[in-house]
């Protein structure tokens, strides 16, 4: 009796929307640049506690090699041990400076390969670890001489869908461009169904943040599918630091999933030939039954994830490409 209550509940996770009648609405009066830009403001003065995010946390695996990353200017090295325990700290041997990076991991130990100092994480000679925290999505790393901010004992992590119940993957890229100009364009959330209308469609504002004390976007959107097949979302912007944008569904299929856009400066404040690093994670959550399906064929689903993301951002960096060049030359509008 259950069961035929829930097939008779049962609805679709796809909609059929009708012909495009090959007219959109442009959004240009609503996507004021003074809204975006205050948008920007609040989010850019919102501390992060110094604390970056370098990647995913299945790219530093037990038993695999150590992994490089550069942040803000600064070379570092991140490892597991035979435990899970993560470590990280400067990329640089303190012996002679040889790249940690293409050293080994011998027993949780890091031996550089050029005349086998090792490092078990703790401070050597010189060399002092960092601060460093796994979410279990993501890896973060705490750079105060970076971030110049008062240091705080752990990242503010997002409010994800509970463990074991969602699937995720994390796509990186990189564009020439300053941390704020990947914000901007997040902040941007008009920009949608003109600038990708190959994901999403029938895009509206419904709500913009009015002042400091309501700063979220709310859009209702329909990601396509494929043809006229769409699955339509309500879906809520917010900043909570100068480095990263949540977009979380709060109404429709998947609510509660999130997109998390993490901004991370490569090159150092200043530098003139800027580079960052956009490291975003999705988390998607159903209560369809059928779900814990889709997460038991997770690689699977994760490479069409992180590709349908790659798409995406190939135009947004583009986007804050664009942003930085007029930006640098003083010929950005306003």
């Amino acid at each position: 009796m259950n069961d035929r209550a829930d097939r008779a509940r049962w609805t679709p996770p796809l909609r059929r929307r009708g012909p495009d009648s090959g007219r959109q609405t442009p959004t240009w009066r609503e996507a004021r640049p003074s809204l975006i830009a205050d948008a920007l403001n609040r989010a850019s003065a919102r501390p992060s506690g110094n604390w970056f995010v370098v990647g995913a946390s299945r790219d530093v695996r037990v038993g695999a090699g150590p992994r490089g990353r550069t942040v803000g200017g600064v070379e570092m090295v991140l490892w597991r041990t035979s435990t899970g325990e993560l470590h990280a700290g400067p990329g640089a041997c303190p012996h002679l400076g040889a790249p940690l990076r293409d050293s080994r991991v011998v027993c949780g130990t890091l031996v550089c390969h050029w005349h086998g100092l090792a490092l078990n994480g703790k401070p050597f000679a010189g060399w002092e670890p960092y601060p460093v925290y796994d979410d279990g999505v993501l890896v973060w790393v705490r750079l105060d001489a970076v971030g110049g901010e008062e240091p705080s004992a752990a990242p503010t992590v997002p409010v994800r869908p509970a463990p074991g119940s969602g699937l995720d993957a994390v796509f990186t890229a990189s564009g020439r461009c300053e941390p704020q100009d990947v914000i901007a364009n997040r902040l941007d959330p008009w920009h949608g169904s003109w600038f990708h209308p190959y994901s999403f469609v029938d895009l509206t504002v419904v709500r913009s943040p009015q002042g400091a004390d309501e700063d979220a976007f709310v859009v209702d959107v329909s990601f396509r599918v494929t043809g006229r097949l769409v699955v339509p979302v309500r879906a809520e912007f917010t900043a909570p630091d100068a480095r990263t944008v949540i977009m979380r569904i709060i109404e429709g299929e998947g609510a509660t999933s999130v997109v998390e856009t993490h901004a991370t400066p490569l090159t150092a404040e200043g530098d003139g030939r800027p580079r960052t690093a956009v490291i975003e994670a999705v988390v998607a959550a159903s209560d369809r039954r059928g779900f814990a399906l889709a997460r038991a064929g997770a690689p699977v689903l994760r490479s069409l994830m992180r590709r349908a993301a790659g798409r995406l951002w190939r135009d947004d960096l583009a986007y804050a490409e664009r942003r930085w060049a007029l930006r640098s030359t003083g010929r950005f509008p306003g």
